[in-house]
């Protein structure tokens, strides 16, 4: 059986390899392992114009979008907080875009991060800009605990309270819609989000690429093989 095609978000920055230093479209290596231990092939996917999204989608068994910069607030009408950090305005035009695109077409989609925030900001959900306890230290991830919602979509696979490896300052807000909370830190922060009705579509606020538990994944990919059975 051919393995499902999963589409990753990348970065565009500057980096330096080589003798190089120019703009780059980057993504951290954990992502492609991350899928390829789920059992999916792995297509990188940087920014684009959003016209393209949807002619993207359709050539992907599923998406994921990574994690990265904070979703500039005017996405979500709301002045930045001084903590904000600088816009990614052609990430966040393409990876809204995407998940359109994703959500149009019943493509399953999973947000790391940023991805889960911008997949609550596509649905006309908000922001929180900043909240301390959920980094390590610069450039380390933290660690803590989240407890899944029963009955839903994480919860079928992650059952228990698990550790979870998580580098962010900002989490949702208020709930875009058709979204539910499907888990929660001890803080009160939601640590996942999910559609209400069939579509496999998954936002997790930490990152389980970094970490050792692939059942996230596993998941995706086995929805992304019964998509791409039933396309």
């Amino acid at each position: 059986m051919t393995k499902p095609l999963i589409g990753v978000t990348t970065y565009l920055d500057r980096a330096r390899w080589g003798v190089w230093d120019m703009p780059a479209a980057l993504l951290a290596a954990r992502y492609p392992r991350y899928v390829r231990e789920g059992g999916g092939l792995v297509a990188m996917l940087p920014p684009d114009g959003p016209g393209a999204a949807a002619a993207v989608v359709a050539r992907v068994d599923a998406l994921v979008v990574a994690g990265g910069a904070d979703v500039e607030p005017v996405r979500y009408g709301a002045e930045p907080d001084p903590r904000t950090g600088p816009p990614a305005r052609e990430r966040d035009d393409w990876e809204l875009a995407l998940i359109d695109a994703a959500l149009a077409s019943g493509t399953p989609l999973l947000g790391v991060c940023r991805g889960m925030q911008l997949l609550n900001v596509a649905l006309g959900g908000t922001l929180t800009q900043h909240l301390d306890g959920h980094v390590g230290a610069e450039g380390v991830m933290g660690l803590h605990p989240v407890k899944p919602v029963p009955g839903t979509l994480y919860a079928s696979l992650v059952p228990e309270q698990a550790e979870v490896p998580t580098y962010h300052h900002q989490a949702v807000d208020r709930l875009g819609a058709g979204l539910v909370a499907s888990a929660y830190a001890e803080d009160g922060t939601v640590e996942a989000v999910e559609l209400d009705e069939p579509a496999w579509a998954l936002g997790v606020q930490w990152h389980p690429e970094m970490g050792e538990d692939f059942r996230i994944v596993r998941g995706l990919v086995r929805a992304a093989a019964e998509a791409a059975v039933r396309r």
